[in-house]
């Protein structure tokens, strides 16, 4: 089982991009749950989501504090929130940023790969909503979730005219992710 956490900011969408991750995962004849960790935060506040993916049924119900991944949906949060708390060694932080992954400190045994994706979602949804770029970008890197069951998950979620730029985020993210994966 891999576990993942997502660090945004809230009406960044992380929650959805848990669900759409675990549902994807679940498409593609695994086990998934998905879940988040906010209170009463407003639009902008720091919020965590959690994603867990495995090939047994998962059992446990709890937070997520030692992730395999760790998602960074906005790095201003890594001046106030220890996104590296608890990931495992050898895990791997997914950065939205143009910058290349050297910019970044990690106080951690662990890769780092960066996508521009709020770039990618400015140019592909006109708006800075930049989660299924990053679920995209996810499957790329990690090759736990085919970036067909991505395509399967977000046009389930996102029917009709909002389908096919999301679809179109999701695959230039995996395309970019896949060349820095190797």
């Amino acid at each position: 089982m891999i576990e993942i956490r997502i660090h945004g900011r809230g009406g960044q969408g992380s929650v959805t991009a848990a669900e759409l991750l675990a549902v994807a995962a679940f498409d593609d004849g695994r086990e998934a749950q998905a879940f988040p960790a906010f209170g009463v935060e407003r639009r902008g506040a720091p919020v965590q989501a959690f994603c867990r993916i495995g090939e047994k049924p998962i059992r446990r119900r709890n937070q997520i504090v030692s992730p395999d991944y760790v998602i960074v949906q906005d790095p201003t949060l890594m001046d106030t929130v220890d996104v590296y708390s608890g990931l495992k060694p050898g895990g791997t932080v997914l950065i939205n940023s143009e910058h290349p992954p050297a910019d970044f400190k990690v106080n951690a045994k662990a890769m780092v790969v960066t996508v521009p994706a709020t770039q990618i979602a400015l140019e592909e949804l006109k708006r800075p909503i930049m989660n299924t770029a990053l679920m995209g970008a996810f499957a790329g890197i990690s090759g736990m979730i085919s970036f067909d069951a991505i395509e399967r998950s977000i046009r389930h979620r996102f029917p009709g005219d909002l389908a096919e730029p999301n679809v179109k985020a999701a695959r230039r993210a995996y395309d970019l992710t896949k060349e820095q994966a190797k």
